[in-house]
């Protein structure tokens, strides 16, 4: 099956990555952040802004590979707080309503940068 690695418009471009690969009708999306296409930072200490952002990017990098948040099954959230987990339980919630994805929750020292609140990757199927 090939291998297809997507750099989406409207996410910021990455020399280290790939941001979205797709081989069949699985799609793997790298851990997203709250950073704009610009490269900036969203909402820096606040965890909500910063999440509605990471959402934003999962859309971007799904609909690059002909995919949607209702595709997902599952992801992966990184927090550098524990008293986070509340929002990001309206988050999900909110956003993935009730047909939520499998879900790992990790408390991490620190993200690639000291602005960043949380990280999501995720994987979906077109099945």
């Amino acid at each position: 099956m090939p291998i297809e690695r997507i750099q989406p418009e409207g996410l910021p471009e990455s020399t280290l990555y790939s941001p979205v690969v797709r081989t069949g009708n699985t799609i793997y999306v790298a851990g997203q952040v709250g950073q704009d296409a610009d490269g900036n930072v969203v909402g820096p200490g606040d965890i909500r802004a910063q999440a509605d952002q990471v959402i934003a990017n999962l859309r971007t990098a799904l609909a690059s590979a002909g995919a949607g948040l209702e595709h997902i099954v599952r992801i992966t959230i990184y927090l550098t707080d524990a008293r986070y987990r509340d929002v990001l339980r309206d988050v999900t919630r909110e956003y993935f309503g009730a047909a939520l994805p499998a879900s790992t929750l990790l408390v991490v020292a620190a993200l690639a940068r000291p602005e960043f609140l949380l990280e999501i990757d995720a994987i979906a199927s077109l099945d």
